[in-house]
């Protein structure tokens, strides 16, 4: 389905009935990425999945997309739905638009789950390190995709998801030059909502991979235990929806259930 939107369109998706919950999905990826997860949960709840900006079929909005942009975005779609109260699932960059939701708009989400992402801001050498993807998408952005993409797996999964990799790529090469460069500018200037996350008094948890080549173990059982968070943890890398499938979904069915 396709909402118009400040002169763009955002391609956004339903399924199910019951309490809303929102699936949010990373860099690079699109709203496809939770084709395998939601039918695990539309028998029970209303699944809704959306393009964020400049990714799958959802246009670009401007040079650089805040993670604020994104969370405006997806209250239109919320909106537009008739949907007030939500649980929100994000993975990654999907996990930072939501938690800007939470800051935005604290009293409309009923829970909480980051997946393989967080509430700190970038460092200084993350930052420096988008620059560098940055000029580098502009001069090849097939090859930073796939290389994107397959860093993403723990190195001991690489080898068990070769066909996973190959269609997360596929799905990455569609995403414009201009939606990678506006994302990579919006992430690196998000701010630290460590804060916004401990205040957040209702269900909430954090998944993590402890192999993730991308967010630092370390940094996310400091930040679970910063921000009084349930944490999780998977023998896993970044794609813990893949790598570590049942148990995600086995944990996230019980998280639904306290809301």
């Amino acid at each position: 389905m396709i909402l118009a939107y400040k002169g763009i369109k955002i391609k956004y998706n339903t399924s199910g009935k019951g309490a809303a919950v929102v699936f949010l999905h990373g860099f690079l990826e699109n709203s496809t990425m939770w084709d395998a997860t939601i039918t695990h949960f539309s028998d029970t709840y209303q699944c809704i999945v959306i393009d964020l900006l400049g990714h799958g079929d959802t246009q670009c909005l401007g040079y650089i997309h805040t993670v604020e942009d994104m969370a405006h975005a997806v209250k239109a779609v919320l909106d537009h739905l008739e949907v007030e109260h939500s649980t929100f699932i994000g993975h990654s960059m999907g996990g930072y638009v939501a938690l800007a939701y939470v800051d935005l708009f604290p009293d409309l989400i009923s829970g909480l789950a980051l997946l393989n992402t967080t509430s700190f801001p970038d460092s200084e050498e993350r930052k420096i390190n988008r620059t560098r993807a940055i000029n580098i998408v502009k001069k090849n952005p097939d090859a930073y995709t796939s290389m994107a993409i397959a860093n993403l797996f723990a190195k001991k999964s690489r080898s068990a998801f070769v066909e996973e990799i190959e269609h997360i790529k596929n799905q990455a090469s569609k995403t414009s030059l201009q939606g990678i460069i506006s994302a990579l500018e919006g992430m690196k200037i998000r701010r630290d909502r460590s804060t916004i996350l401990s205040q957040f008094q209702k269900p909430k948890i954090i998944f993590a991979g402890k192999l993730d080549p991308v967010l630092n173990y370390d940094q996310s059982v400091l930040e679970a235990k910063q921000t009084e968070t349930r944490l999780v943890s998977f023998d896993g890398g970044h794609m813990s929806h893949i790598e570590n499938k049942e148990a995600l979904i086995t944990v996230l069915q019980e998280f639904l259930k306290q809301i």
